[in-house]
């Protein structure tokens, strides 16, 4: 990789990290605060068509079902698409106060999709499925 490609990557890892950091504190304007305005997100199967309706989800979800939850993230792959455009890969999942641990059926493959715009790396789509268990 490429000293410039090293410094992508670094930048896109810090975005994402501030994401999951946002979440930890019930933080829905700081979560989506490097997705840009028409971003796109599908989780649980819901199609959430811009910042604004992702953020507003969120809030929603941090005052009720996701309070005081968190996320595990482990990055699988990272891939450049062309000068400004990258597709991260993660297993992740979200853990609720007294889980110390991700049970495997709470797993989850995310898709991460990011642009570089004006110079800042942002999120521009995101979506996840579950993992199935081996065999399935």
């Amino acid at each position: 990789m490429s000293d410039n490609r090293a410094a992508d990557a670094a930048a896109i890892q810090a975005v994402l990290a501030k994401s999951y950091a946002a979440w930890e504190a019930g933080d829905a304007d700081g979560m989506v605060a490097d997705y840009t305005p028409d971003a796109t997100a599908i989780m649980t199967g819901s199609l959430r068509g811009s910042r604004e309706n992702i953020r507003a989800a969120m809030a929603l979800a941090f005052d009720g079902p996701l309070k005081g939850s968190w996320t595990s993230n482990k990055q699988l792959s990272m891939r450049f698409v062309g000068a400004d455009a990258a597709i991260v890969i993660s297993e992740s999942g979200i853990l609720f106060p007294g889980q110390t641990e991700l049970p495997d059926t709470a797993k989850v493959n995310a898709t991460w999709v990011l642009e570089r715009r004006d110079g800042q790396w942002l999120i521009a789509a995101y979506h996840n499925s579950p993992v199935l268990a081996p065999g399935q």
